[in-house]
């Protein structure tokens, strides 16, 4: 065990949980603090930021929601965006972080706010409050950046409906956002961004935009897990609006156990995504340290992906797929995180079912459960499988495409998930 990893255990060993009740954002038009805004792609990924921390002793940013960038069509120029997301761990100092990783050209954000939802569009009176940049109340990202917004004084809940109201401009060529939200969204016309009713906003939309993370200041004790997955974890085949995904019934989870450090839970699932090749999303190699290892707070890191990969019929073996995965594991442990690993689900019944990839779904299955590089393994295919017919999934989880899984299957997968594994290392 290295040195950093073995420091990391020590922590969820001795550390009694520090997070405190939290009330949801304050109401009150208190000024915006001056912390400084950062912009970066030195990570070697487009979109990745390194900006310090400006955190109080004791305490430090934790990453409560997230959803992994890509590229979007093109999108007006002079439009305002309500985006409505559910938080996973609650605390203070609010941050947000917006990504023009896909962009060619730079995009302003001449207003961003943060509220609670009451309803629909429609925000809790007095909750919506502006953001700023380096003290600035608009910031301009260059083309393959991201930018965070100076922390926002105030309680944010675990388990909010936040709602981050944004006026874009100067928009042109490809987007950047998050294609599947199975989250209604809205958006309008102009600038609309500080309003809290619903009136203005009728534009309804089934994407998020520009927003690919929001992160709370809590005790250096708590931190989150990072889920890296494609569509099962993208949520596909769960209910719209209902927040359950796999990730969010996990999320509910943690927040209900006691004596546990890991609270936060960051979805960072793209439907159709791979480990290997770049097609819906890059891949997961091409991705994991702007979506997931960027990402401040986490403790762990929730690989669950490769059905994508073996069932497209590209030639992909069994060596190609643990490479993969030796090197998101070795790029995740030496950033000092946690590995857990869940095996393949099943897929017969899927239009590209076929023996040959069902051979190499097997195969990868073995090596996850028994070659020990993993530092936890969620056995899903296990839970979710039909026992009379174990290529198949069990007919009470199918989502209707005997691929996803359905809201009894996403809270199955969450319940089979060993809370203890997530600080595993």
């Amino acid at each position: 065990m290295s040195g950093a990893r073995f420091r990391r255990r020590a922590v969820g060993v001795v550390s009694a949980l520090l997070l405190a009740v939290c009330g949801p954002l304050t109401a009150s038009a208190a000024a915006q603090p001056q912390a400084s805004s950062g912009t970066s792609g030195e990570s070697g990924e487009s979109g990745a930021p390194v900006t310090p921390d400006a955190t109080s002793p004791g305490k430090h940013s934790v990453v409560t929601w997230g959803a992994s960038a890509d590229r979007q069509g093109a999108g007006p120029a002079d439009r305002s965006y309500r985006l409505i997301v559910r938080t996973s761990v609650g605390g203070t100092n609010m941050r947000i972080r917006l990504s023009n990783a896909f962009g060619e050209h730079p995009v302003t954000f001449a207003s961003a706010y943060a509220g609670l939802r009451k309803r629909g569009a429609e925000l809790v009176h007095g909750s919506n409050r502006q953001l700023s940049f380096g003290g600035a109340s608009s910031v301009t990202v260059p083309a393959g950046e991201t930018v965070l917004s100076d922390p926002l004084p105030g309680k944010l809940a675990a388990q909010s409906d936040l709602v981050i109201s944004l006026y874009v401009t100067g928009v042109q060529g490809p987007t950047t956002g998050h294609g599947m939200a199975m989250q209604t969204n809205y958006a309008t016309a102009g600038d609309h961004a500080a309003e809290e009713g619903a009136a203005n906003w009728t534009d309804p939309m089934g994407s998020w935009y520009w927003l690919d993370a929001v992160d709370v200041e809590t005790s250096a004790a708590v931190g989150s897990v990072v889920t890296l997955g494609d569509s099962i974890t993208d949520g596909w085949a769960s209910t719209t609006d209902g927040n359950r995904r796999w990730p969010d019934y996990l999320s509910r989870r943690l927040q209900a156990a006691s004596g546990l450090t890991v609270k936060g839970v960051a979805n960072e699932g793209i439907s159709g995504n791979k480990v290997l090749a770049d097609g819906a999303g890059q891949a997961a190699l091409n991705r994991l340290q702007r979506d997931v290892l960027s990402q401040p707070g986490v403790r762990t890191v929730f690989l669950f992906e490769g059905i994508n990969d073996i069932k497209a019929h590209s030639g992909v073996t069994v060596d190609d797929m643990i490479a993969g995965y030796r090197q998101i594991i070795d790029r995740a442990h030496a950033a000092g995180k946690c590995v857990v690993g869940a095996t393949v689900m099943p897929f017969k019944g899927w239009s590209e079912y076929d023996a040959a990839s069902e051979a190499v779904r097997q195969g990868v299955n073995d090596w996850i459960r028994n070659s020990g590089a993993l530092d936890a393994v969620t056995d899903f295919d296990r839970i979710t499988r039909n026992p009379y017919d174990p290529q198949l999934i069990l007919p009470f989880f199918d989502g209707g495409d005997h691929l996803h899984p359905n809201d009894k299957g996403m809270q199955a997968m969450a319940d089979a998930v060993d809370l203890g594994s997530l600080t595993s290392c």
